[in-house]
């Protein structure tokens, strides 16, 4: 089968960088090399090293993925471009997917650890649902990154779901907010249901049953149908019915709109703390 998405170097296969590795090897990824050092194996043609030294000497990356945590980040180009700076050579382009680390920061980074490398450098928010095809990814580059290397970012995490890209660099915070952090909050909510199904007779089986794919065909139907959100829920509502009964209770100014409202505004906040 001929490679759909050239060989990668990603670096940290933790929840987020296994995710995207999973979706991008069911899209015909040519050999490529993951560091990890909790990860066990990983199915050929591609290599697990435990380290930056182990990799191969003759390896040529067209993007390397820094998916470490990003306390890590500097160590981590600091010891790549010290060790193996010919990976550099073929001017792979760099994407991160780490949280709080800016364009600005990672190119700085690159140019203290050796003179005369100012790489490409593109920042990627994903989310999990990547593993299985469906992530979104906010994407954002300078306007030094060339349209080749943004058009290979696209590619890569179009394989995992669906792109978009920002103007702005700040705007990776609010979209970090809604479609990073946003799995969790979903999660959250089958957590609830689940509980509540619980404590109103049902059995937990079932209660889980019911709380996943009443989520998973929802989320189907608004990806599929031309309604707008809102009018789905309208058309689910019949007045004095009991989906009525329960939405006015969520909705009610000081419940669900406020809540959710803050919550966004926290992870925001906290993403530019990251930042900072």
């Amino acid at each position: 089968m001929a490679s759909h998405l050239p060989p990668l170097l990603l670096i940290g296969c933790g929840q987020m960088g296994g995710a995207l590795f999973r979706a991008w090897e069911q899209n015909s990824l040519a050999p490529s090399v993951v560091i990890d050092r909790h990860k066990d194996s990983i199915a050929a043609p591609h290599s697990l090293v435990r380290s930056i030294d182990e990799i191969p000497k003759k390896f040529a990356p067209d993007a390397i993925i820094l998916a470490v945590k990003p306390g890590k980040a500097a160590e981590t180009i600091i010891t790549l471009v010290k060790k193996r700076p010919d990976l550099l050579a073929n001017a792979p382009v760099i994407i991160s997917v780490m949280a709080g680390c800016t364009t600005t920061s990672l190119t700085s980074a690159f140019a203290n650890a050796i003179t005369g490398v100012t790489p490409a450098v593109v920042r990627a928010m994903p989310n999990t649902p990547s593993a299985v095809g469906r992530g979104m990814t906010g994407l954002f580059a300078d306007t030094d990154v060339g349209a080749e290397k943004k058009e290979l970012s696209d590619l890569l995490f179009s394989a995992a779901g669906t792109t978009v890209w920002v103007d702005e660099e700040d705007q990776i915070n609010a979209l970090t907010a809604i479609s990073g952090s946003g799995p969790a909050y979903v999660f959250l909510l089958a957590e609830l249901l689940e509980k509540a199904a619980i404590e109103q007779g049902l059995p937990q089986q079932a209660a889980r049953l019911l709380a996943r794919k009443t989520l998973t065909g929802a989320g189907e139907l608004l990806d599929q149908m031309p309604e707008d959100a809102a009018q789905l829920r309208r058309n689910v509502t019949s007045p004095g019915g009991t989906t009525a009964a329960a939405i006015e209770i969520l909705n009610a100014p000081e419940n669900w709109p406020a809540s959710v409202s803050e919550a966004v505004a926290a992870a925001v906040r906290r993403a530019r703390e990251l930042a900072a």
